[in-house]
C-alpha cells in the first residue's frame, strides 16, 4: 500500500475516474435499455440470469444474493416481486430447513430468452466492442483481482 501521500497520483487519478464512469453510467445505461425494451432493470436480470444458470434452475437464496452481489434484505423483497409476478417459487431447502430456495418458474425463464438479445447487444456494444482481443484478455484478470479484493472487505 503506497503511505507516501493520501493522494492519488495522475494516473491512479484517470484510471479512477474511468472505472468510476463503469461502475455508475454503465449499469444505468443497461437499466435504460432493459427497462425500455424489457420492464426490468439490469440488477433484476442479473438475478434472473444467475437463477437461469443454476442447476434446475433453483438456488438457496443466501448463495443467490452472494453470487448476485446483494444484500439477502434486498433480495428478499425482490423474491417477493418476482414470486407476485409468477416467476420464482420459493421453499425450504430440504437438505437444510434453515434455507430458502428460489426456482425459477417458466414464465420467467421466457421473459429472460426475450429480454436476453437486446441486453447481450448491449453488453456488448459497451463493454466488448471498444476493446481489442488483447485488451479483453488483460482487463478480465485485472477485473477479477479487484473484485476479489472488493468481495473480501465486504466479507469483513
Amino acid at each position: 500500500m503506497d503511505t507516501q501521500s493520501p493522494w492519488l497520483d495522475d494516473d491512479q487519478q484517470d484510471l479512477w475516474q474511468a472505472l468510476l464512469t463503469i461502475v455508475i453510467a454503465l449499469p444505468a445505461a443497461l437499466d435504460r435499455q432493459l427497462q425500455r425494451t424489457s420492464s426490468i432493470s439490469n440488477f433484476e436480470y442479473g438475478v434472473l440470469a444467475r437463477l437461469s444458470m443454476a442447476d434446475k434452475c433453483t438456488m438457496r437464496l443466501s448463495d443467490l444474493a452472494r453470487d448476485c452481489d446483494s444484500t439477502q434484505p434486498r433480495l428478499s423483497k425482490l423474491m417477493d416481486r418476482f414470486e407476485a409476478r409468477g416467476w420464482v417459487a420459493r421453499r425450504p431447502d430440504p437438505e437444510d430447513g434453515r434455507y430458502t430456495l428460489a426456482t425459477l418458474t417458466e414464465s420467467a425463464r421466457q421473459k429472460l430468452a426475450d429480454a436476453a438479445p437486446e441486453h447481450v447487444a448491449q453488453v456488448k456494444r459497451l463493454v466488448f466492442d471498444p476493446l481489442t482481443a488483447t485488451q479483453r484478455r488483460h482487463l478480465e484478470p485485472a477485473l477479477t483481482r479487484i473484485a476479489t479484493t472488493v468481495r473480501q472487505e465486504l466479507d469483513r
